[in-house]
């Protein structure tokens, strides 16, 4: 059921749209990466352009967006619709500004996934084809309006990044540069994680919460961090498990099919014992 603050009563509030989130995440891709997510050929000489109505769009779509999501906040109640209004102009203003940073990240981004992948035949490829970059590009857009303080507009847009590549990233994570996915389908990376730099996690991983923290009606306590530290330079095999706040040290390996619930020290690897050491029970 939608909230509606009593002290505005809803009167020309906007309305938070799927259809518009998407519309944004593709128009932000676009602007950071010209030529790519888009269905038609534009030669160079309509490129500006094209840009330009597209970042005038993306504006003003981020900016009925963020007024919606403000307005669907409890927390505004006390501010009038014209205020609401005025910040997300504002928010909308600062996140295309950001763009340009966005897009230096995301070609780390890039960078590792190419050099990390052997069969990766161009960076190109991994921008059209890669569904863990194109999750990594929605959690990237979303995180940084969770910097801005936009309420749930980040959270429908990993989500419809979920949806269709079958990662799911909180966009309250902390994640570094030169970040790989690889395959990806199945991974789960928590709000309160905090990956470093050149961190490479493979398909099922995930980066959870071990339990949690209650109030006195038994309900979860909000905003406790609760999920893994990951250090730089780590690797994280497919179908591991990481829950709880745990530190993965630097330059750590963990193999794949593991629980790991305690910390990892710098450098350790942690692998599967090997089949032969167990005694059959046949």
């Amino acid at each position: 059921m939608r909230h509606v603050c009593p002290t505005r009563g809803g009167e020309g509030e906007p309305l938070l749209s799927n259809t518009e989130v998407c519309r944004i995440v593709e128009l932000a891709s676009r602007l950071m990466f010209p030529g790519f997510f888009t269905e038609s050929y534009r030669g160079q000489s309509v490129m500006r352009a094209v840009m330009t109505l597209e970042c005038h769009e993306l504006h003003e779509l981020l900016s009925r967006q963020i007024a919606a999501g403000l307005c669907f906040d409890r927390d505004n109640c006390e501010s009038s619709v014209e205020e609401i209004h005025k910040r997300a102009n504002t928010d909308a203003d600062a996140f295309i500004e950001s763009l340009p940073e966005l897009r230096r990240v995301l070609d780390t981004d890039i960078d590792a996934t190419y050099l990390g992948d052997p069969a990766a035949v161009s960076t190109h490829e991994i921008i059209a084809c890669y569904p863990g970059f194109r999750a990594t590009i929605s959690y990237r857009i979303a995180h940084r309006l969770q910097l801005l303080e936009v309420p749930i507009v980040p959270r429908m847009i990993t989500e419809l990044a979920h949806s269709s590549t079958g990662i799911d990233i909180h966009p309250g994570a902390s994640i570094g540069k030169s970040f790989v996915i690889d395959h990806g389908t199945g991974v789960v990376i928590g709000a309160t994680a905090i990956i470093g730099d050149n961190v490479k996690i493979y398909q099922g991983v995930t980066l959870g919460a071990k339990s949690f923290v209650t109030d006195d009606s038994n309900n979860p306590v909000k905003g406790i961090p609760r999920h893994p530290i990951i250090g730089n330079n780590v690797v994280i095999y497919s179908n591991s498990t990481i829950l709880g706040r745990i530190t993965i040290g630097d330059d750590a390996v963990i193999g794949g099919n593991l629980w790991v619930t305690r910390d990892v020290a710098p450098g350790e690897k942690l692998i599967q014992a090997r089949a032969d050491n167990f005694r059959s029970t046949r």
